[in-house]
C-alpha cells in the first residue's frame, strides 16, 4: 500500500516545491501562475469555494448516476437487437461529437440555471463511454456458453443475469470510469453558463484576476473527478471479485 501511494505523494511535494521556489525567485511572475502557498490560503480562507463544491459534487453525481443507469440500459439493448443497433448507435455516436459547451446554453434555457442543469450536463458528457463499453461487454458473452444456455432453453432474462452480464462487467467499468472523470468535467462546463458551484467560482475569480481561487477552484474540481473516479474504482474491484468468486 505505502509502495503504490508514496511514489505520486514524492512527485507531488517535489512538483509544488519547485513550482513555490521558480515563482519566489521571479522566474515566472506570480500573475500568470500563483505560488502554490497563495493557492492553499484560497482553498483554507474562502467558504463559498467548498459550497461551491458541495453543488458541483451533487451536480456531478446525480449525472453521473443517469448516464450509468441509462448508458448501461441503452448498451444492453442495442448489442441484443441488431435493428436497434443499426437505427440508434450512429446517433449516440454523432451525439457525443457534439461540443458539450455549446448545447449547454440550451439546456439553461430549457431547465433554467439550477443544479438540474449542471446535472444535465454531467450526463450527457458522461453517458456515452458507458454505452460504448457497455456495448463491447454485452457482445463479449463466450457464444458456445450461449449455445449452451439455449440449448437448455434458458429465458431471455436468465440468460442476461447469468451469462451477459456478468461477462460485460469487466468491460463495462472501464466505461464507468471514464465516465466518473467525465461527469465531474461536464458538471463544471455546465456551470459556466449557469454561473454556479465551481463553475461559477472559475469564471467570477477569471473575471478578477483572482488566480490564486481559479487554481483552487480547478484542484478541487479535479479531486472530485478523482474521487468519482476512485469510487467507481473501489466498486468495480469489489463486485468484480464478487463475481469471480461465485
Amino acid at each position: 500500500m505505502i509502495r503504490s501511494v508514496l511514489p505520486p505523494i514524492v512527485v507531488a511535494v517535489a512538483a509544488i516545491a519547485l513550482l513555490e521556489g521558480i515563482v519566489r525567485v521571479g522566474i515566472v511572475p506570480a500573475f500568470l501562475v500563483p505560488p502554490p502557498t497563495a493557492t492553499f490560503r484560497s482553498l483554507t480562507s474562502q467558504g463559498d469555494l467548498w459550497t461551491a463544491l458541495g453543488q458541483t459534487a451533487l451536480g456531478a453525481g446525480v449525472g453521473f448516476a443517469c448516464s450509468a443507469l441509462i448508458g448501461t440500459m441503452l448498451a444492453a439493448v442495442l448489442s441484443a437487437n441488431v435493428w436497434m443497433r443499426r437505427a440508434f448507435y450512429p446517433y449516440a455516436v454523432f451525439f457525443q461529437t457534439v461540443p458539450l459547451v455549446a448545447i449547454a446554453p440550451l439546456l439553461v434555457v430549457w431547465f433554467g440555471r439550477g443544479v438540474q442543469t449542471t446535472a444535465w450536463a454531467a450526463g450527457i458528457a458522461s453517458v456515452f463511454p458507458v454505452i460504448a463499453a457497455g456495448f463491447a461487454g454485452f457482445r463479449s458473452a463466450d457464444p458456445a456458453l450461449l449455445d449452451l444456455f439455449r440449448l437448455h432453453r434458458a429465458s431471455l432474462w436468465q440468460t442476461f443475469f447469468k451469462l451477459r452480464l456478468p461477462s460485460a462487467l469487466p468491460k463495462l467499468f472501464v466505461g464507468l470510469r471514464i465516465a466518473a472523470a467525465l461527469a465531474a468535467i461536464g458538471a463544471v462546463v455546465g456551470e459556466f453558463i449557469t454561473g454556479l458551484g465551481l463553475g461559477g467560482i472559475l469564471t467570477i475569480a477569471r473575471t478578477q484576476s483572482d488566480y490564486p481561487k481559479v487554481f483552487a477552484a480547478l484542484i478541487l474540481s479535479s479531486v472530485l473527478g478523482l474521487v468519482l473516479f476512485g469510487s467507481v474504482d473501489l466498486i468495480g474491484g469489489l463486485l468484480l471479485r464478487h463475481w469471480r468468486n461465485a
